[in-house]
């Protein structure tokens, strides 16, 4: 839910807004200020709250797993009363690029050797440290240029807003994918977009959007070789229910 000056300016008796979460993109901090609304955000920190943790990292590999075998596209043939029409990807052995390492992906290289992926690959520059010395550290061009998947974990900001643009994308393979469960802003969609229609990547795995949620038209919602989710990273019971009784 976006919570922009217009919204918090007509809420004359708002007096807190808590976020899912540190950060909330949508949400016009300075607004909330000057009008005294305080702001609280879950600490996922908190040892009790470690299956939260794990859950846009788990997100990401489904999305991935769902988007190199196209299972969007053929579970809605299926629905269709069609059948297969598409070739998939193995993910064995393959170069999997993480842009960014750090907080709740501190189990993805783990999880990358239960996978058997090839190798996990970072740029320098975002390195979180969380690897466990399981990951090989490059550059920002050399991730985009070896990895067979590229999977964004970064916090928005002004440093990482558009951090994925059209010479990143250029750098790609064409039978690269693109991951992205962080923040939207992170990758300029119009590039990607373009990559997407011009096949100049594979294709995209999507759960997170410039506007959430996307335009009904939004020209994301139609492409072929993209698999969408509507911002499921935290969404779980455990993040919601957080208690021992929840699954």
């Amino acid at each position: 839910m976006a919570l922009p000056r217009t919204l918090i300016e007509r809420l004359p008796n708002l007096k807190l807004i808590t976020i899912i979460g540190k950060s909330l993109p949508n949400l016009d901090m300075a607004a909330a200020s000057e009008r005294g609304v305080l702001v609280a955000h879950s600490n996922f920190a908190n040892p009790r709250f470690s299956s939260v943790r794990d859950a846009t990292p788990e997100l990401a590999w489904g999305l991935m797993i769902a988007t190199v075998r196209n299972l969007a596209e053929e579970h809605r043939r299926m629905r269709d009363g069609g059948w297969q029409t598409t070739t998939g990807l193995t993910l064995s052995g393959k170069t999997l690029g993480l842009l960014g390492l750090g907080g709740s992906v501190d189990a993805w290289p783990n999880t990358g050797t239960c996978w058997h992926a090839g190798h996990c690959v970072e740029p320098e520059s975002h390195r979180g440290g969380g690897d466990g010395g399981r990951a090989r550290q490059v550059d920002k061009a050399t991730l985009f240029e070896e990895s067979d998947v590229v999977s964004i974990h970064l916090v928005l900001s002004e440093r990482t807003r558009g951090l994925v643009a059209e010479p990143e994308l250029a750098l790609m393979k064409p039978h690269a994918y693109l991951i992205n469960t962080s923040r939207g802003p992170i990758v300029d969609e119009a590039a990607l977009i373009a990559a997407l229609k011009n096949g100049s990547i594979a294709g995209a795995g999507l759960d997170v959007y410039d506007v959430e949620p996307p335009a009904p038209d939004h020209p994301l919602r139609t492409l072929p070789n993209v698999t969408l989710s509507p911002h499921l990273g935290y969404v779980t019971a455990r993040c919601w229910l957080p208690s021992t009784q929840t699954p």
